[in-house]
């Protein structure tokens, strides 16, 4: 066999190995295996839903938090978003009566407003975004605490299913369907949908090349005229009004929030990201990466109670899976500048 034979022969190979979510698909089917044969409720219908609709709350974020990485950011206070929002809604109608569908659009603006600010103060002062929105998080985090304390005397709202309205806005983030014994609900919807918008906008439109570009190379998107501002300010806004949706979606299936709700998850979401193929460095990975992420995050949740093994386990479990990930991602990497 001849060196160009042996070249073209190797080359489809490599160009698989190079794809971002290729590393992803691997390991979800492992986890899937894995744990059907630990367990015996794993991969009925009822199991079914319980790690589709963990991995749907995760998945949406971990897809924002991918594009966020791609290009070359990243927000720390994408946890504690969800509270926020979903506190926002709770106090807003059960302590000042506020139409709910209402304080839910209300919500929304406020979510994205603070992701501009992020943007914002990155863009404008140059700082890491790790610094700017660790300190996001911290206000977000005392403002749960603090008014939630002050107007209710708790640090949790209850009582949701009593506010007028509730049950026209309730479907919409936290309806569900029985199918088969098991409970699935619309977040999984509203994952997969977002997971198929976001991959067509980075894949197939003008903003996707502006973000890989802002993430692979900052000098060369300037140099080309790439809008570097509003893409940041953009990514960063995503990440809020995902985390509001995903907010939605806890408050709305529950009818109840607790102050810290979401709070240490940004992690979580930074993990699914990476083991997705998102590189730490930006500029490289894939939307349906991080819901792969995800969906091996609420495999693996669920897979570790239903084997009534120690739930501490899922901790040691994700920092093997981001070390392994970053490792794997480190040789793809390396794959997909051979194929160049």
């Amino acid at each position: 066999m001849t060196d160009a034979s042996l070249t073209s022969s190797t080359s489809p190979v490599r160009r698989l190995l190079a794809r971002p979510t290729t590393g992803a698909w691997v390991a979800a089917v492992v986890v899937l295996v894995f744990f059907s044969v630990q367990t015996d409720t794993f991969m009925t219908a009822a199991g079914a839903g319980v790690w589709l609709e963990s991995a749907s709350r995760f998945g949406i974020m971990a897809v924002a938090v991918a594009l966020l990485m791609i290009g070359g950011e990243f927000d720390l206070s994408a946890g504690v978003m969800t509270g926020f929002t979903a506190l926002w809604v709770g106090v807003c109608t059960t302590q000042y009566g506020l139409n709910v569908w209402v304080a839910v659009l209300l919500s929304l603006v406020v979510a994205l407003a603070v992701g501009a600010l992020n943007g914002v103060l990155v863009v404008r002062t140059g700082l890491p975004s790790f610094i700017i929105t660790l300190g996001t998080f911290f206000v977000l985090q005392g403002v749960d605490l603090a008014v939630t304390k002050a107007l209710t005397g708790e640090v949790a709202i209850q009582g949701m299913t009593k506010v007028p309205y509730y049950d026209s806005v309730q479907p919409i983030f936290g309806g569900s369907v029985e199918i088969g014994g098991g409970t699935f609900y619309v977040s999984i919807l509203w994952w997969l949908a977002f997971t198929a918008l976001a991959s067509w906008v980075l894949l197939r439109t003008r903003a996707g090349n502006w973000i890989f570009a802002v993430g692979g190379d900052l000098p060369a998107a300037r140099a080309v005229g790439v809008p570097i501002i509003k893409t940041k300010i953009g990514l960063f806004m995503l990440t809020a009004g995902a985390g509001w949706l995903v907010g939605m979606i806890s408050l709305f299936r529950t009818s109840t929030v607790q102050a810290n709700t979401g709070v240490g998850q940004e992690f979580i979401y930074i993990i699914c990201a990476v083991v997705g193929g998102c590189l730490m460095t930006g500029g490289y990975g894939s939307a349906v990466g991080a819901s792969l992420g995800a969906l091996i995050y609420g495999m693996t949740f669920m897979g570790i109670n239903a084997a009534q093994w120690d739930n501490n386990w899922l901790r040691t479990f994700l920092g093997a899976m981001l070390l392994g990930a970053v490792l794997i991602n480190l040789w793809v990497r390396k794959q997909a500048e051979a194929t160049r």
